[in-house]
């Protein structure tokens, strides 16, 4: 799978990445009610422009992608100066207040995430096949504080294609209500392309939470 989302870079095979911010985002988000200046942990980001948009609401923004490429696209894309060092294995990109960990998100552990707060998934889950979605999910709740937040887009789909994968919503609750508190806001739309987009609130259970 690594090796098949690189080549997709590389070949400039990136149908999945919008040009615009994302609807669902921008829609729900607020309704969490995170508070500014947490800090957003976005898994498998691409190059998404979502993240500027969390910056421009005033949220740190730490974002984990494999392929290189992507994120020395995103800061060219930007504006600012760009530090680069590493850390933990990662080479790490920052730019004003969103920074860019190059690496493999199950690499990522608890020690590094200590300021996240909230985490926004667009693209994570979906492009993980159904055998490696539930250690991602299980990943994430090691790596979000009790009564973190955050908002999850699942994609449902006519064909057996992927990536995107198509995830049910039972597939949605079966994975992370062990350890979050799962709420549906939206179904939308079947598109032309057969896909159809829902939009999650999940919040990470503490110690005693039912």
């Amino acid at each position: 799978m690594q090796e098949d989302w690189l080549k997709r870079w590389q070949e400039g095979r990136i149908g999945f990445h919008r040009d615009t911010v994302h609807p669902l985002l921008e829609r729900y988000w607020p309704e969490l009610q995170v508070a500014q200046g947490t800090k957003v942990l976005v898994p498998l980001c691409g190059k998404t422009l979502d993240m500027r948009w969390l910056k421009e609401h005033q949220h740190p923004v730490l974002g984990i992608e494999m392929s290189e490429q992507a994120i020395e696209q995103f800061v060219a894309e930007g504006n600012g100066d760009v530090a680069r060092y590493r850390q933990a294995g990662f080479g790490v990109l920052r730019q004003g207040s969103i920074e860019l960990w190059c690496g493999d998100f199950f690499h990522f552990h608890v020690e590094q995430a200590a300021e996240i707060g909230a985490f926004y998934d667009r693209a994570a889950l979906i492009a993980l096949p159904e055998a490696t979605r539930q250690r991602y999910a299980f990943h994430l709740a090691q790596l979000i504080p009790p009564g973190g937040k955050g908002l999850l887009i699942s994609l449902t789909r006519q064909d057996e294609g992927g990536p995107p994968f198509h995830v049910e919503a039972d597939e949605v609750q079966r994975l992370f209500s062990p350890n979050f508190t799962v709420a549906h806001f939206q179904d939308g739309e079947r598109g032309p392309d057969g896909f159809r987009e829902s939009c999650w609130a999940l919040q990470r259970r503490g110690p005693g939470d039912s």
